[in-house]
């Protein structure tokens, strides 16, 4: 079988440009909730206050258990934060879902979940180098992260928030 070729490519975070970025994390989200923008992906999941707070600690994907403990729990704050009718941090938890999915993908892909080689011009390491554990955590995410991407109450509220928001 031959092996994929990906493109060279850099790290995001090199060129990284904070002062442009729609998310600051000296806003309370919740009191401001009008400032909270959606973007793409994962976008803000690291700086958002105070979910942050409350949902980081939740999060971890360090084999099936502890990934399915930990999607449970955020998939429950997701819950509720709909039942509350708290748009910002149902967003919040469903991102944090996505990003165990991808993080643990990461670490499925590459040892240590390294991508690139900062001792080498950031060259992107090699592919296929983690730890199968990683990939059935990753699993445990995805099919809980699509169902709080899919729940018809948040999809209707997201389409809300964007066209008022952004």
């Amino acid at each position: 079988m031959a092996k994929k070729s990906y493109p060279a490519a850099k790290p995001s975070y090199l060129d990284f440009d904070i002062s442009s970025y729609a998310w600051k994390p000296d806003i309370d989200y919740r009191k401001y909730p009008e400032m909270y923008k959606v973007g793409k992906g994962e976008q803000g999941v690291l700086i958002c206050q105070p979910y942050k707070a409350e949902i980081g600690p939740k999060w971890r994907f360090k084999n099936p258990d502890i990934a399915r403990e930990s999607s449970e729990a955020i998939y429950e704050m997701f819950m509720n934060y709909l039942l509350q009718d708290d748009f910002v941090g149902a967003d919040m938890a469903r991102k944090y879902l996505q990003m165990g999915y991808t993080r643990a993908r990461r670490y499925a892909n590459y040892k240590g979940g390294k991508k690139f080689d900062a001792h080498d011009d950031y060259k992107p390491l090699e592919r296929g180098t983690g730890e199968d554990i990683k990939a059935e955590a990753a699993a445990i995410f995805y099919k809980v992260w699509k169902e709080a991407e899919g729940h018809p109450v948040y999809k209707q509220r997201k389409s809300r928030w964007k066209e008022e928001f952004g």
